[in-house]
């Protein structure tokens, strides 16, 4: 008898682990790619700025489109753990291709295919750890948390890394290590990660009328669309700024963008440790409100000492974000961990259409610089949505609504 409750305690433990460790690989699989993304097409595949913009904007269309239709199969008939391997295959093989093709339109239309599944296995993985956090009683709030932290421990690694590797060993090397991520995380689902086909998240909440749903959820979405967005056009325009506007070192971008996740490990455990005493909805306003203040400081900073001082900034606004924002969308839409994690995860596609658009005309036409300004009405349009959202935290009897 205590042989089985000992093994029935490690089962948990062990999947648990292997959820923060792929949570880990699949971060790292990103941080490779995209910090260098826009350097890579400028002086690997040689396209100007608009272009650039366009790859970013296509790779987002063709994600949403992607995840969204894996969502909606994996919630109604899916196992994920299936779902969530051939997506990390797919996103290997489209590793080896951006490694030794250098055609853009190539890499635009089947290479970002490829990366779209290869991208799903993040908020796929994300669904079923709510599923197992829910099937074996633990903490979701906490446990997500962790995990995001796990994925920004990652962008701490990732984009130093990224430019140390492409810079040092060529680009063709960079996604090589990127596709041994995939393959590697990919190895740690098939062995590790439990399998729920067809799995029901059981919860106490009820189903809520779908047309106040539907609003508190499209103005939601449209918050994190504006604040990913807002981040987007920084990851994008941050490194060519850098380089060839301010005439500052390559691997400053790296040290940037390594700081920031840096301290958004602590910025997401303290948000998840506090989400139940200030509420989902405070820490949201708190982030967007340090997002005003970040790109308004941004705009006006140009040494490389400030500019890492103020990542502390963008830590909240970004950490709060990725932390919290997902577990708002998945107590708006109980029941349905898939849709509202891939919701969650299509709003940030969503920002990157904007961002990919706005980015690579402002800075054709105008400056890298000008393009932070664009970021900065973003956020403050986020901020406007965000004080429109309804307090999920609140009971029932406290909302007017729930009465009718």
């Amino acid at each position: 008898m205590r042989i089985s409750t000992t093994s029935a305690r490690r089962f948990p433990d062990m999947t648990s682990t292997a959820f923060l460790i792929i949570a880990f690989l699949t971060g790292i699989a990103g941080a490779l790619q995209t910090p260098t993304l826009s350097l890579f097409l400028t002086s690997q595949v040689h396209v100007s700025p608009f272009m650039v913009g366009i790859f970013f904007t296509g790779s987002a269309v063709i994600g949403i489109f992607v995840s969204q239709l894996l969502a909606t199969w994996s919630d109604k008939r899916g196992d994920r753990k299936t779902l969530i391997l051939y997506c990390c295959i797919l996103g290997a093989l489209a590793c080896v291709l951006f490694a030794f093709n250098r055609n853009y339109f190539i890499l635009l239309f089947i290479g970002v295919l490829l990366s779209s599944f290869g991208s799903t296995a993040n908020p796929q993985m994300f669904a079923l750890a709510r599923e197992h956090s829910e099937k074996t009683g633990r903490e979701a709030v906490m446990f997500s948390s962790i995990l995001r932290a796990q994925v920004s421990l990652a962008w701490v690694v990732g984009p130093p890394l990224a430019f140390a590797l492409s810079m040092g060993f060529g680009f063709t090397f960079m996604y090589c290590a990127a596709t041994l991520a995939f393959l590697l995380c990919g190895a740690m689902v098939w062995m590790f990660l439990p399998s729920m086909p067809k799995a029901h998240i059981k919860t106490t909440a009820t189903l809520e009328a779908p047309r106040r749903n539907r609003r508190d959820t499209l103005m939601l979405f449209i918050a994190c669309s504006l604040m990913w967005a807002a981040n987007s056009i920084y990851l994008i325009n941050m490194p060519l700024y850098v380089v060839r506007e301010l005439g500052l070192p390559e691997k400053l971008a790296g040290v940037l963008m390594g700081s920031a996740a840096c301290l958004e490990i602590p910025t997401m455990l303290i948000a998840g440790y506090l989400a139940k005493q200030l509420g989902k909805r405070f820490l949201m306003r708190f982030a967007v409100l340090a997002g005003v203040i970040f790109y308004t400081c941004i705009l006006f900073t140009t040494g490389a000492a400030a500019m890492i001082a103020l990542q502390l900034l963008n830590a909240i606004f970004i950490g709060i974000l990725a932390g919290i924002g997902m577990l708002y969308f998945q107590d708006l839409m109980p029941g349905q961990a898939g849709a509202a994690t891939t919701l969650f995860t299509n709003s940030t596609r969503a920002g990157w259409i904007l961002a990919g658009s706005l980015a690579g005309v402002i800075a054709q036409f105008w400056t890298y610089h000008a393009v932070f300004y664009a970021a900065l009405v973003m956020v403050v349009g986020a901020v406007a949505c965000i004080w429109n959202v309804k307090n999920v935290d609140k009971p029932a009897e406290e909302t007017p609504e729930a009465a009718v």
